[in-house]
């Protein structure tokens, strides 16, 4: 079963899926004249603008949203995966995904809010509503759909559980089992809540673990400036196999530099655009630009922070793709969370594993409540939500994966992982791809209307933009002749 299990995701994570996401990076930056560079100011602005309403949740409440679901296990315990698949030039390609993948956030995240609908009293919208809607092909949204709530609901969390429940056992010696109980239970008390509940539970954990974390890893990084130049040189030194000491590993660091990126930020995966749509904006690409900078969030500060700690201080291995290691600075230590344990224990030998376990704790359960909301989603739209037991199945499906993730090895938990992401990122990518088109009018309408120094404000009719009937609603329309 574990042989099969592993053809599968080297079908799934062939060198195409890697060319695609970096392609389609890569055009979107071009075709959009780089927006993740000219707007950085404006991301800024509209992240903490805007209020919640019945059916949508606020900017910032998407936004955190969305950065539960992309800072979790990926920016501590994915980090050091990298590093020990592919060297340290693996930190490079991560950012190379990260700044090419923030123009790929923007167009799946517009193209989240184009095509949302209420339902149940509530903005939903994820790619299985615009591919529907946009490209008018259903099978195609259905099969996105199931493969989501198969990937959320069952390959996912584990990988979550698995690495809080290593990573307390290693600082708190709590058994697996233990973790992962009051994990599961802890998760139940918030899914039955409902989207407002996660919205909420979000907004105040979510800045906390970031800040936190990212504070700690400031406070290591100033400790060590002198040798900040050092990291950088070496990271692109092996990125493009220079380094010596990291020869023969150029094409495993871009291979797991670009598959822990994309499973870090999520970008084009598919996942964010759920809560992009739930974000109650008068113009979509106002939530595009909030949802490309929590790429940067994710990426280019929580796991650049990690990279950085496990590299000033050497607590990582790498391993030799032939057979062996290249280099075994910790004998025995399987990788994953312990890497940024023993990092953090170098400088503060009582505290370092228990920081890392709780920030991880933080981080994964977040990511792990982000799943059920996405999956909740792709339920609703299967018309599948009316039926009660199907919804309480998939509650139980969820909680039944995150406790056994908690009890299962962590390479059999990564690999269900990495399958998961990668069947969403070859569907979503090849949509938005198809998508462009509405996405880029947007922008281009939500540019001249800020040029004109107006607050934008969208119609759908107006782009000629089809199938987008939430924004031509008698409200809607309203609100843009106030605006005019």
């Amino acid at each position: 079963m574990e042989n099969i299990i592993n053809s599968i995701n080297d079908i799934v994570w062939s060198n195409a899926l890697i060319i695609l996401c970096l392609g389609a990076g890569i055009y979107f930056s071009i075709v959009t004249r780089f927006l993740q560079v000219r707007y950085l100011r404006e991301m800024l602005r509209l992240l903490f603008n805007g209020q919640s309403s019945e059916k949508g949740v606020s900017s910032f409440q998407a936004f955190s949203i969305a950065i539960a679901g992309r800072v979790g296990t990926g920016n501590i315990a994915g980090v050091a995966t990298a590093i020990a698949m592919g060297g340290p030039g693996a930190v490079f390609w991560m950012w190379v995904i990260a700044f090419l993948g923030s123009s790929s956030a923007f167009i799946e995240a517009t193209l989240g809010q184009i095509y949302k609908q209420v339902k149940d009293g509530q903005y939903r919208g994820g790619p299985a509503y615009y591919i529907e809607k946009g490209l008018g092909v259903k099978w195609y949204a259905v099969v996105f759909a199931v493969a989501t709530i198969i990937s959320m609901a069952m390959f996912l969390p584990g990988v979550q559980s698995n690495s809080i429940a290593s990573s307390i056992k290693t600082a708190f010696d709590i058994p697996v089992a233990v973790t992962g109980a009051a994990v599961t239970a802890l998760l139940a008390l918030i899914i039955f809540g409902g989207v407002k509940r996660i919205g909420k539970v979000a907004e105040i954990a979510v800045p906390f673990m970031a800040g936190a974390y990212i504070l700690m890893t400031v406070i290591i990084i100033a400790m060590n400036i002198t040798e900040v130049p050092a990291v950088i040189s070496l990271i692109f030194r092996s990125a493009f196999d220079i380094e010596p000491a990291f020869a023969g590993v150029f094409g495993m660091a871009i291979s797991w530099g670009v598959k822990r990126g994309i499973y870090s930020n999520e970008a084009g995966q598919g996942t964010a655009p759920h809560a992009a749509a739930a974000a109650e904006v008068s113009h979509p690409a106002k939530q595009g630009l909030v949802q490309a900078f929590s790429v940067y969030v994710d990426t280019l500060f929580v796991c650049t922070a990690t990279a950085f700690m496990i590299l000033f201080t050497g607590q990582y291995n790498v391993v030799n793709p032939e057979g062996g290691f290249i280099v075994e600075n910790l004998p025995g230590v399987a990788f994953g969370p312990e890497y940024t344990q023993q990092a953090v224990n170098t400088y503060f030998p009582s505290l370092g594993s228990g920081f890392v376990a709780i920030s991880l704790l933080l981080f994964a359960f977040t990511t792990i409540m982000a799943y059920y909301y996405i999956a909740e989603t792709n339920l609703t739209y299967l018309n599948a939500k009316g039926s009660k037991w199907l919804l309480w199945m998939l509650r139980a499906l969820i909680l039944a994966a995150t406790f056994y993730g908690s009890i299962k090895t962590a390479e059999s938990a990564w690999v269900l992982g990495d399958i998961g992401v990668g069947i969403m990122a070859w569907l979503n990518v090849v949509a938005i791809i198809l998508l462009r088109k509405p996405a880029l009018r947007a922008l281009k309408d939500y540019q001249a209307q800020r040029k004109a120094g107006l607050d934008p404000v969208f119609s759908a009719k107006k782009l000629d933009i089809k199938n987008a009937e939430e924004w031509d609603k008698p409200e809607q329309v309203q609100k843009e002749a106030v605006a005019s």
